[in-house]
Parts: structure tokens; C-alpha cells; sequence
């Protein structure tokens, strides 16, 4: 079984840590570049060189994104202590996550959200694309501690 690993910067190490021991034959360690966060990089450089000069969208600032990817990845791939696929992408992320998981029977993330109570809101906008749209089973992880059940909103009236 295929399993992927979606890395993200603030919970990898939580994950990482919850398929280490799965008897998993294919892990695949899986980060993605918001395609957003490049243009912004791509942006700000051209507004810091004007609208007339010409400027390498590609240049050192994104050089510096896909280092921090493969950094992460790397140490992602230490943590788990066994051989793992490295996947990077740039794109739209909840649909990179998604399209990676074609072909796997698991896909693991963690919860990216409010991480002091219960609900919803513990889940980011991705998070909650990816899980709603995933072409195969789901292992959704706390990064932290979960909150008490006392942090369950109070029933309707």
C-alpha cells in the first residue's frame, strides 16, 4: 500500500511520527510550494523593480523556497528512519495533495488549525479541501495534545 505523507512546516514532526511504525510497503513524503506564496515572491520583485525593467520570476527568493523544501523533506526523511519517496510540488496545494494521492490507500496529514479546542475549526481551509476530496483513506493527526471534550461547544437551544 502507498502511503503519503503530507509535510507541512508547523506539524510534519507529529506525522512523521504516526506512520513510522505503519507496516506501510511505499511511504511517500510529500511537500507543496503554494503557487500563491511564488507569484507573491515573483511580485514583490518586480514591484521593487519597476513595471519596465524586465526580471527573472524564477530567481533567488524562489531558489530559496525549493531549498526550505528539500531541508524539510530531508529532515522529514531522517525522522522516519526508513527509506521514503521524496515528492515535491508547487502548485495549488489542496490540489497537489490531492492529485499525489491518486494512486495511494493512505494519505496522512495533521490537524492545522485552532489546536485548543475541539471542532471544526481545528482544520485549515486545505486541510478541509483535502480531506473532503481524497481519493483514498485519510489518518488525520493531532500535532499536539487534543484538547479536553470540555471544549465542545454547548448543544443548540
Amino acid at each position: 500500500m502507498k502511503v503519503v505523507v503530507w509535510i507541512t512546516e508547523g506539524t510534519w514532526q507529529s506525522v512523521v511520527d504516526a506512520v513510522r511504525d505503519l507496516p506501510a510497503a511505499d511511504i511517500t513524503l510529500l511537500h507543496v510550494i503554494d503557487v500563491h506564496t511564488v507569484q507573491a515572491v515573483a511580485g514583490s520583485r518586480a514591484g521593487l523593480l519597476g513595471r519596465g525593467r524586465s526580471y527573472d520570476a524564477a530567481g533567488p527568493a524562489e531558489q530559496v523556497l525549493t531549498d526550505a523544501q528539500a531541508e524539510l523533506l530531508a529532515a522529514a526523511q531522517a525522522r522516519l528512519g526508513r527509506p521514503a519517496q521524496l515528492e515535491r510540488r508547487q502548485g495549488r496545494v489542496e490540489r497537489e495533495v490531492i492529485a499525489a494521492c491518486a494512486d495511494a490507500g493512505l494519505l496522512a496529514l495533521a490537524r492545522d488549525g485552532d489546536h485548543t479546542r475541539l471542532g471544526p475549526h481545528s482544520l485549515g481551509h486545505h486541510a478541509r479541501f483535502v480531506i473532503d476530496h481524497a481519493p483514498c483513506r485519510v489518518l488525520l493527526i493531532w500535532p499536539d495534545e487534543p484538547p479536553d471534550l470540555s471544549t465542545v461547544p454547548p448543544p443548540p437551544h
